[in-house]
């Protein structure tokens, strides 16, 4: 009884580290919203609001994130 006293906040505070990781995956990886910042990012390199280096970094970074997120939903099924 008194080790559960002493583990609780630790093991409460492991909960909600994992309920927070869990989120930010699923937020990080969601097709939509990758879809829909590949959308913002071309629109701002064609309104020229960014250089071309920016756009291929930005442009590379959230295709990797959608391969992921695809694989990931592949896994799911």
């Amino acid at each position: 009884m008194i080790f559960k006293l002493f583990t609780f906040p630790i093991t409460s505070i492991i909960k909600l580290g994992e309920k927070i990781q869990e989120e930010a995956d699923q937020e990080l990886y969601d097709l939509t919203i990758i879809q829909q910042q590949l959308i913002e990012l071309h629109m701002m390199f064609d309104m020229g609001e960014m250089d071309e280096e920016s756009y291929i970094e930005r442009e590379q970074e959230l295709l990797n994130r959608y391969k992921i997120a695809k694989e990931r939903e592949k896994n799911e099924y």
